[in-house]
């Protein structure tokens, strides 16, 4: 019992410690009381202000917000899912560390707990694996770019295959309580996306083990773990079911479900369009090289060093600002990506001990490991491999939902270090000969110390390094000889990275047989290393997320100061009236959110037909449309100086039309926008004509309608008509949890001028209530309360079980 209590336990608690150490050291400014300033997070402190403020001031969740686009759900902002018990197990995991620290030390704690719980490596081989997985170069420049639901979600996969793969391997019912924890962990997450790409990952897993199992006869084994597993994750979903019920349901009707206009058929699918998944983000065929040789393609979108050539040039030309210019253009990048925060650089050293791995490790776990990785790869390449993307984009389930497919290299930067461990693992447990080693050694020294030396002698003989920037800077007036030097300096940082890599190839190779040979011992092995991953890794890792992103925490908690337009704009108090701010990206920036509600914002998931009305009507500057949207206040751009404008032909909270004209379908809906004057008509689909028909349209000169009280979640309204009225309200069409009222009786809406509610109003004094009361958060919250402690409850017990079973061994 000593024995379990000490030795066993000691290495796991060094390890903790150790990922304690490496993150805070990294992070070292946030011990000063600093913050990192986050694009994304700000952003999302723009988006989520109406959420937070109301929750702050009431306990209470608003469900839906405002601030952004007209009106939105905020189920993909902020909304707090009090009965997924889960929420407390996510903060006791990462042992209090703090945002967005926390995602770093949970990328190595999860994949120290896939190598010593499924693969049963050494904690000392554990702890070198962690380090490689944990500071591969991507999750750390995710985390400069405030993506921290991503980092959130990717800290989780390890640990959830961890499951997965011991449930398949050794214990079944072990495994799937496992599977079932980590998974309702990751959903809780809520990074959609990253938990698609880990079912792919499980799915390849999934294939490549059942087809051994069939040559093994081993069917029925394979079918009842799947069958367990599968309880575990139905488990799993409960837990956070709330939360996937209002997301589907919205995604739905978001620019990731299927658009209902036909005036772009070919680009269309059934989620996401076709441009809009593959365009910006699709990773270059040649770009892939950074894997291996960081600055392969430059980099990041940023600029030169004051030693580049480029800076150099420009103080001889006495060029103004030439620090400026060469630090802040992006001048270095030249692969096909529209922008990139940096490389999806793995590690020369990683990628060292996975080539080794394809020769030296057997069996099911290299190929799929090798497949899940190739597949990675093939997909990232977007629009560079257009025949497999389309054929995923149409025929995969799920698979148009999203865009950025250079993010699905997370599945790579998974499976490479992994079968680089396998590989370590194996030649010190003396599964594989010294001769067999030696051979596999050699040959991948060959062929990645050739790559690299390559590309370190030769590096312009297969690229001109020209980027899509260089034409734009000659069209500005940029001189030709600035141009080549450019392309000089980004030749010279393929160079030096690639001298960079080879070194650390020499270097990891020569540890490696000294180990075989045996002239140094397994725990020098270790510490050299990890040593050699962790200064492969840090060094380019502090190229994109380095001391020089933290600011005092002031400027994080607090990211957006208001404008002489936006106190001049705060100074009017009525009710709900919208802004459009035209000094920033409308559509790509959520500060005007932070004060104001906003014509535009920031988010990947908009409603589908707000983003039409964007590209069809707002785009073209139609003063109709935004007067009908209650567009108060236009912030512009005066000298230089943001400046507010009134808009006298706003519309106000709600207005009373004259007539109203049925149309066909969504494209005449749209279409008909560009010529209606939104105070005399309303534009109705026909699927509404039924609320409509009776409706007997007459003048009522007396009639007045005003909102008298305003929540993100309540809107309450009195009118006085001596007839029936058509009423329009500025606010944004959504029925899966808006309700109307009449003086608290159920009243009908319906949608008009294409994302409007509106109502037919009987006549006389009335008060209207709209609620937002989605039924997927009521219901589904009671699930999740229930789910979540059966699923707890059961991992207690499979953990008291396991901590007796290892107690009676010892």
């Amino acid at each position: 019992m000593k024995s379990f209590s000490l030795k066993s336990i000691y290495p796991h608690l060094l390890a903790i410690l150790l990922f304690l150490a490496l993150t805070m050291a990294y992070f070292s400014p946030m011990l000063q009381g600093k913050g990192l300033e986050q694009h994304d997070i700000a952003q999302f402190r723009g988006m989520s202000k109406e959420i937070v403020d109301y929750r702050k001031a009431t306990g209470q969740e608003a469900l839906w917000t405002n601030r952004m686009f007209g009106g939105m759900p905020a189920y993909l902002i902020s909304v707090i899912y009090k009965g997924n018990l889960f929420r407390y197990v996510d903060r006791y995991v990462t042992l209090g560390v703090p945002a967005p620290a926390r995602y770093l030390f949970l990328y190595m704690l999860g994949f120290y707990l896939l190598l010593v719980g499924a693969y049963k490596t050494k904690p000392w081989l554990g702890m070198v694996g962690a380090i490689a997985f944990g500071f591969s170069t991507y999750f750390l420049v995710i985390l400069a770019a405030g993506h921290n639901s991503k980092a959130h979600a990717l800290g989780y996969l390890p640990v959830l295959m961890a499951g997965i793969l011991i449930a398949f391997r050794s214990r079944p019912y072990w495994g799937a309580l496992l599977t079932g924890v980590f998974l309702a962990l990751q959903l809780y997450a809520n990074h959609p996306q990253i938990t698609y790409y880990t079912l792919l990952l499980i799915l390849v897993y999934g294939i490549v083990i059942l087809i051994f199992y069939y040559k093994e006869h081993l069917m029925l084994r394979f079918l009842k773990i799947s069958l367990v597993l599968l309880v575990a994750v139905v488990l799993a979903v409960a837990t956070n079911i709330a939360s996937l019920w209002l997301v589907n349901q919205y995604g739905k009707v978001s620019i990731r479900g299927k658009s209902e206009l036909t005036l772009d058929k070919q680009n269309q699918t059934s989620g996401l369009d076709k441009d809009y998944i593959l365009n910006d983000y699709s990773y270059g065929v040649a770009e892939t090289m950074n894997l291996l040789i960081p600055d392969f393609v430059g980099g990041a979108s940023s600029g030169f060093d004051t030693k580049s050539g480029t800076y150099k040039l420009l103080r001889q030309s006495n060029v103004p600002n030439a620090r400026q210019i060469v630090t802040q253009y992006p001048l270095a990048y030249w692969g096909p990506q529209r922008f990139t925060s940096g490389p999806m650089y793995i590690g020369a050293v990683v990628i060292f001990l996975f080539v080794l791995g394809l020769f030296v490790v057997k069996g099911p776990e290299k190929w799929w490991l090798l497949s899940a990785t190739v597949l990675a790869i093939l997909l990232a390449w977007g629009k560079h491999l257009q025949f497999f993307s389309d054929f995923f984009i149409q025929y995969v389930p799920g698979y148009n939902k999203f865009r950025a497919v250079s993010m699905i290299l997370v599945i790579a930067e998974f499976a490479v270090p992994l079968l680089g461990i396998l590989a370590v693992k194996q030649i010190l447990e003396g599964d594989t000969s010294k001769e067999e080693i030696i051979k596999a050694l050699k040959n991948t020294f060959y062929i990645l110390g050739g790559i690299t030396l390559f590309f370190a002698l030769f590096p312009g003989l297969l690229f001109n390094f020209s980027a899509p920037i260089d034409a734009q800077l000659q069209q500005a007036g940029w001189p030709a000889r600035f141009i080549d030097v450019i392309r000089e300096d980004r030749k010279h940082l393929m160079r030096a990275d690639a001298w960079r890599s080879f070194i650390f190839i020499v270097l990891t190779a020569l540890v490696i047989a000294a180990l075989v040979y045996k002239k140094i011992k397994p725990g020098v092995f270790y510490f050299l290393l990890g040593g050699l991953i962790l200064v492969d890794l840090w060094t380019v890792d502090k190229r994109y997320l380095n001391n020089d992103n933290f600011v005092p925490k002031k400027e994080v908690l607090v990211p957006f100061k208001p404008t002489r337009a936006d106190l001049e704009i705060l100074k009017d108090r009525s009710l709900d009236y919208r802004v459009m701010n035209l000094t920033v990206s409308t559509f790509n920036d959520a500060s005007t959110s932070y004060f104001h509600n906003s014509i535009g914002g920031y988010h990947g998931a908009k409603i589908r037909r707000y983003q039409d009305l964007i590209t069809y009507q707002i785009s073209k500057n139609n003063m109709r449309v935004l007067n009908m949207l209650n567009t108060k206040y236009f912030i512009v751009n005066q000298k230089g100086q943001p400046v507010a404008q009134r808009n006298p032909g706003a519309l106000g909270n709600a207005w009373f039309v004259k007539k109203y004209r049925i149309v066909s379908n969504a494209d005449s809906e749209i279409v008909a926008l560009s010529d209606f004057d939104p105070v005399q008509e309303a534009i109705v689909n026909k699927q509404f004509e039924p609320l409509v028909k009776n409706y007997i349209p007459a003048n009522d000169s007396t009639a007045r309608i005003h909102m008298v009280s305003y929540a993100p979640n309540h809107l309450v309204y009195e009118y006085n008509a001596a007839r029936p009225r058509l009423t329009v309200f500025s606010e944004i069409y959504y029925d899966k949890g808006w309700l109307a009222y009449i003086d608290g009786k159920p009243a009908p809406y319906f949608r008009s001028d294409y994302v409007l509610r509106t109502m037919v109003l009987p006549s006389g004094e009335h008060k209207i209530d709209f609620y937002f009361k989605p039924k997927g958060y009521y219901v589904g919250d009671k699930i999740d309360l229930a789910a979540s402690a059966i699923l707890l409850l059961l991992f207690a017990g499979g953990l008291v079980l396991e901590v007796r079973k290892r107690w009676k061994k010892e």
